[in-house]
């Protein structure tokens, strides 16, 4: 579980890193910039996994891998808004989150389950007679 400290220093990471992909760095990402989704720090606040989404991009793959390329000028990029605020600039790793696909994709698998509907019960032998309890156990006397 993540201290106070750790959530908002994520909020702050999430809210810059957006900022850097959209203002400061987008000639790196031809069409819509990444969407970051989650970010986790680490206790010491010196490691930031940054998990982004993704969703409108064709080779979500070939993009990450720019991302992990291009990480260093993105570090800095990030180092000039929150260096006032900050001691450390943390370490980036980025992710992709695949919660929104899988998300998808269980959708779609239960859609295309087949489950047939409950019988309807007859009345005759489901249903107690009127006034009578139905027997719980065998010694029970009428």
């Amino acid at each position: 579980m993540e201290s106070k400290r750790q959530q908002k220093f994520a909020s702050l990471l999430q809210q810059d890193l957006a900022a850097v992909f959209q203002r400061d760095l987008p000639h790196l990402f031809p069409g819509l910039p990444p969407g970051i989704s989650t970010v986790r720090v680490s206790p010491d606040l010196g490691v930031a996994r940054v998990y982004l989404s993704l969703l409108l991009v064709k080779d979500s793959e070939a993009v990450l891998r720019d991302i992990r390329d291009n990480s260093k000028a993105i570090r800095q990029a990030l180092a000039k808004r929150i260096r006032k605020q900050v001691r450390v600039i943390p370490e980036l790793n980025f992710f992709l989150d695949d919660s929104a696909s899988y998300a998808a994709r269980m959708d779609e698998v239960i859609n295309t389950l087949h489950i047939p509907p409950a019988p309807a019960p007859d009345d005759e032998t489901d249903t107690p007679t009127e006034g009578k309890r139905p027997k719980l156990f065998a010694d029970e006397d009428e």
